[in-house]
């Protein structure tokens, strides 16, 4: 009997278009193994933990009920395997986040001092954080160029689901339970994200180019809390899109979130701090005061209508439409002046499909200390955006129902009603015009600072 390897699990919980498991089939027998890491746990809310639950449970399922979950440090965990398996290769997806690379390089080393292999093959994404460099050799911090290097670049077909012979092993851990959630969790695992993907297919990706920015349609793929996970490869996604604009567009959507996975694998320091260091001294408040407003947004209590609704969409549903993701993130932001830190957390804590490059360097490019060229002085006007991307106000309906019954001609600014915002309404709790000349002032004050320096 040939000697078994061992499959790690990470962000890719999935049988097809899995290279790195394929060449761990290719060996003989497999043991897959999922680690709960508590250094990935401890940052994670309830939703995500849930989601991530169901989805190992999927995962079960398909290795055959063999899958082994271990607790504590992955090198310690991994070496218990190979050394009760009698396995001397482990075999996983590449991971380019800042935990995961510093403990890939540290698992690789601990391991071989004990007899076993560790490779780490392909990437979570269609090309691989680092590849993709300017004329000049250096990485892109600009999309477009990226974008357009990214396309000629290309990617692989996506390969085929390996016929693997699973290998338990006595004496594993239950798996992860699932934390006690309020939120209605979308199904869970491979199947369910290629019927996502086969429902965005059947009509959404059409007119993506447009309905991507009106919250109210179903307008998006919804297809980013599997990507999170890795119930689906980019590349099966990017192999069923055709080349009308539409479909280019949200082409283009995927090549964000690898744009921001290797500008966080570059700057791996930038998940929590600013891109552009010098943006770092923008003046922020703090206190009491500030405190109360973030609560307010945290909890949709602001007054301005697409704002809180935004804000009661993730907390229903662990999930939050992106054009609505710009505009509370800018309001927190530019309208309430603090720092993109506190926002950027709290979705982290609230989203379902929470990734930490694409939500760091989303808020970044809103709070203007990331990669763009026209950065802080971009302002939001939560009213105006709310009339043009829900101009009837469904969205806002729907979220708030203290103004289901308001006229469209007030549902975006309640307070402008002539006889009041409805009971039980905040009226807003900051003024944004002069919270944007606010805004730009202290934008002006630090640029002073930078030329005296």
């Amino acid at each position: 009997m040939s000697t078994p390897s061992v499959f790690w699990f990470r962000r890719d919980l999935r049988l097809g278009d899995n290279p790195a498991l394929c060449a761990a089939a290719e060996n003989g027998p497999v043991i897959g193994v999922f680690i709960n890491d508590k250094k990935l746990r401890n940052p994670s809310g309830s939703p995500r933990l849930a989601f991530l639950s169901h989805s190992l449970r999927d995962l079960q399922r398909a290795t055959d009920d063999t899958l082994v979950i271990g607790t504590g440090k992955p090198a310690d965990v991994l070496l218990d395997i190979c050394e009760r398996a009698g396995a001397s290769q482990v075999y996983a997806t590449a991971d380019f986040g800042p935990y995961g690379t510093q403990r890939d390089v540290a698992v690789q080393a601990s391991l071989a001092d004990h007899g076993v292999s560790v490779d780490y093959l392909d990437a979570p994404y269609a090309v691989k954080p680092g590849v993709i460099v300017s004329g000049a050799g250096t990485f892109y911090k600009v999309f477009t160029p990226y974008f357009r290097a990214w396309k000629r670049y290309g990617w692989q077909a996506p390969v085929q689901k390996p016929t693997i012979d699973w290998m338990g092993l006595p004496g594993t851990e239950p798996l992860p339970a699932a934390p006690d959630t309020p939120i209605e969790l979308p199904p869970a695992g491979e199947a369910a994200a290629h019927d996502a993907l086969e429902r965005f297919l059947d009509g959404p990706v059409h007119s993506y180019d447009v309905a991507r920015d009106l919250p109210a349609k179903t307008g998006t793929s919804h297809l980013s809390v599997y990507l999170k996970w890795g119930a689906i490869h980019p590349r099966q996604i990017l192999d069923h899109l055709g080349d009308s604009g539409a479909e280019d567009v949200f082409r283009s959507e995927l090549c964000w979130r690898e744009f921001y996975a290797d500008i966080l694998f570059q700057r791996p320091d930038s998940a929590r701090h600013a891109f552009v260091e010098k943006m770092s001294a923008m003046q922020t408040d703090s206190g009491p005061e500030a405190d109360r407003r973030f609560e307010a947004w945290c909890y949709g209590k602001t007054g301005f209508p697409i704002v809180d609704a935004g804000m009661r969409q993730l907390l229903a549903t662990g999930w939050m439409h992106n054009r609505v993701r710009m505009i509370t993130a800018s309001f927190l932001v530019k309208d309430l002046h603090l720092d993109w830190q506190r926002g950027a957390a709290w979705f982290m804590k609230h989203l379902i499909d929470g990734d930490l490059a694409s939500n760091s360097h989303g808020w970044q490019w809103v709070a203007g200390t990331g990669t763009d060229a026209s950065p802080y002085f971009r302002v939001f006007n939560p009213t105006t955006q709310s009339k043009k991307f829900d101009a009837e106000g469904d969205y806002i309906r729907r979220w708030i129902p203290e103004l289901a019954h308001i006229f469209t001609k007030h549902i975006h600014d309640p307070a402008g009603d002539p006889h009041g915002a409805p009971a039980g309404y905040p009226v807003p709790i900051v003024d944004h015009k002069s919270e944007r000349i606010e805004s730009l002032a202290r934008y002006e004050q630090l640029k002073q600072m930078w030329a005296g320096s």
